[in-house]
């Protein structure tokens, strides 16, 4: 039985505090479309020394290890791209979107003809690309709407800079500066290449080394070229984490492309790219899906008492939903549990208590990787995707804007539990979510029907008008606000991967808890003072090899202008690098027991801060616990 939960103070009054916009730069390289290469003499910087061609050509021979280390997994990979307009308020605001979901076999697409020949027969769908059965079409599909397809290497360019021949034969290097990327300290070089008519499509730009191993953390630029064989203008920037000792892995670019038509400095479109799972190798070639085999697991078998029918049957929804969660995680959708992860379940365990309801067992919560807004509940796990929590994490020096939303978020899912909203049985037999080893992912349909959701949206509306909620309803009435400004531009960010979306599926895009929206405060954009929503990558990130959270300590950026606040919008990367660390302790397997793994904080510890968690109240007496 759940009780009282009274020590979250700790964690959350770090989640709280949290500074609220991550720092955000990114030192873009002048684009040499329809110039000639320039001349070595009138570039920046000078020539490097022996010591720095000796770091170069560390570097080199590391750029050869990643490349084989990245054609041995079959990561995840998602882009989403918003395509921009001008707005006479903020300059510039969203006017579509574009979101890809993969898990790609690299090995297949990295330096292979079968790739370069897809480009040019590859036509675009709006949204998901539709559905795909190998790598090739995949990445072809991201490319080309990334605008890559002038160039056969397309997407891979991106992460690998240059898969066939980065040396220096064929690039010259230009040594800029010293430089320190987070904790990590860096040389900075210039790259072009030796011959830019014959080499079309090679990296121009600018490289960081790590000057600890010789790895190249992080380069921007572009790629050599003229107008008469470029249609558009654009620029990236890759960014890389130390997975491993002396492994630095491909995690993140952002790419932007000017409108050279605008005159009021409009881009076209901007995009961000993620790729993570690296754990996740590449399959056997005789396996068709992925599986989980049972490890960790303890025979007690003789300690259990009989099963009742109902306690059979709620034995047999946790099958389901066991066999759910353990399934997402393998599939790498799921981050693996965390200290995050207790800190929301501490806090949907305080909406129970308020409203005195205690359930058979207790509510986990995990994190989707992944950046449309959606959440779900698998049996008594609440899944709440990334983007949805970074959107909404708008810290304020009381904490209560930034708890208020996630409690509205928790509430809906809450709901669903207590009203007893159950997972579709069937999950609970093994064969039936097994996910294709390396595809394309469309909408897994796990969400709950129409009927369910408006039942659970009048609940959650109870649970959170409880004396002790109320007042945290205005701040997603805000956000609900804001959402409904961007709604039809960001149509892919709102279509849900696995779970229920935050709007109905009807045309006049309403939102299931829409009577939220009138307890809002009145949404002002002009309005320095006032943040409805925050951009996206704002609060959380992940580390790409463990798929583990982490949760980002910012610097405070005041809002100078409105067109500083933009909301749901995609921003440039800007990670601070530090070096790998061996894990203090070993992180609680995927398969762990599910009590073990979620038990809620102890509840004997008192809060530190009113402000930064629930005050404490008297235990409830006990309530019938609805049926699981």
């Amino acid at each position: 039985m759940i009780s009282r939960s009274r020590s979250i103070a700790g964690a959350l009054l770090a989640f709280l505090l949290a500074t609220s916009l991550p720092a955000i730069a990114a030192v873009g390289m002048p684009s040499i479309f329809g110039k000639k290469k320039p001349a070595q003499d009138n570039m920046p910087g000078r020539k490097p020394t022996a010591a720095q061609y000796a770091l170069i050509d560390k570097a080199i021979l590391r750029e050869k290890e990643v490349i084989k280390t990245v054609k041995e997994r079959a990561p995840l990979v998602e882009t989403y791209i918003q395509n921009m307009k001008p707005d006479p308020v903020l300059s510039q605001v969203p006017e579509s979107d574009q979101h890809f979901l993969a898990r790609v076999d690299f090995s297949k697409v990295i330096n292979d003809d079968n790739y370069k020949n897809n480009k040019g027969n590859f036509q675009a769908k709006k949204g998901r690309l539709g559905s795909f059965k190998n790598s090739f079409n995949a990445l072809t599909g991201i490319s080309y709407s990334l605008r890559l397809t002038f160039h056969e290497s397309g997407f891979v360019q991106m992460i690998l800079m240059d898969s066939n021949n980065f040396d220096r034969q064929h690039y010259t290097f230009t040594f800029i500066r010293n430089d320190f990327l987070g904790n990590v300290p860096t040389a900075v070089f210039d790259v072009t290449p030796s011959n830019t008519r014959r080499d079309f499509g090679r990296f121009f730009g600018r490289i960081w080394i790590e000057t600890r191993g010789g790895s190249i953390v992080r380069f921007n630029g572009d790629f050599s070229g003229s107008i008469a064989t470029m249609k558009e203008f654009y620029h990236f920037d890759s960014w890389r984490t130390n997975v491993q000792p002396d492994l630095w892995l491909p995690t993140s670019f952002y790419v932007e492309e000017s409108d050279p038509k605008s005159t009021t400095s409009t881009l076209k479109f901007k995009a961000i790219n993620y790729v993570w799972g690296y754990a996740l190798k590449v399959p056997p070639t005789d396996a068709e899906n992925t599986s989980l085999d049972v490890v960790n697991a303890q025979d007690v078998s003789n300690d259990a008492p009989d099963l009742s029918p109902l306690g059979a049957q709620r034995e047999w929804v946790q099958q389901a939903e066991d066999n759910v969660i353990d399934r997402l995680f393998q599939a790498g959708l799921l981050d693996a549990p965390s200290d995050f992860d207790k800190t929301l379940e501490a806090l949907a365990g305080n909406i129970l208590v308020y409203n005195n309801i205690q359930l058979s067992r207790p509510v986990r919560v995990r994190t989707l990787l992944t950046e449309p807004l959606e959440s779900l509940a698998v049996g008594n796990t609440i899944i709440v995707s990334k983007g949805l929590l970074d959107t909404t994490s708008i810290v304020t020096a009381d904490g209560a804007q930034q708890m208020g939303n996630l409690n509205a978020i928790l509430a809906f899912q809450l709901a669903h539990i207590i009203l007893g909203h159950r997972l579709d049985t069937k999950f609970a037999f093994n064969d039936r979510l097994l996910f294709p080893s390396t595809s394309v992912f469309e909408r897994i349909p796990m969400h709950h029907t129409e009927a369910d959701n408006a039942e659970a949206a009048k609940k959650a509306m109870q649970l959170l008008s409880v004396k002790e909620l109320a007042d945290g309803q205005k701040y997603f009435g805000l956000y609900l606000q804001q959402l409904q400004l961007r709604v039809k531009a960001l149509a892919s960010l709102n279509q849900p991967m696995l779970g229920d979306a935050l709007i109905k599926s009807d045309t006049d895009n309403s939102f299931w808890m829409a009577a939220m929206v009138p307890k809002g405060i009145k949404l002002d954009m002009k309005d320095l003072k006032q943040q409805a929503a925050m951009p996206l990558a704002n609060f959380l990130r992940f580390d790409p090899w463990t798929d583990q959270l982490i949760q980002m300590h910012t610097t405070f950026e005041p809002l100078i202008s409105d067109r500083d606040k933009m909301p749901f919008e995609v921003e440039p990367v800007y990670l601070k690098l530090t070096y790998f660390k061996s894990p203090a302790a070993t992180p609680t397997p995927a398969n762990a027991s599910p009590d073990a793994a979620a038990a809620p904080p102890d509840a004997t510890a008192a809060p530190a801060d009113a402000t930064a968690a629930p005050p404490a109240v008297q235990q409830p007496a006990p309530a019938a616990a609805p049926t699981q």
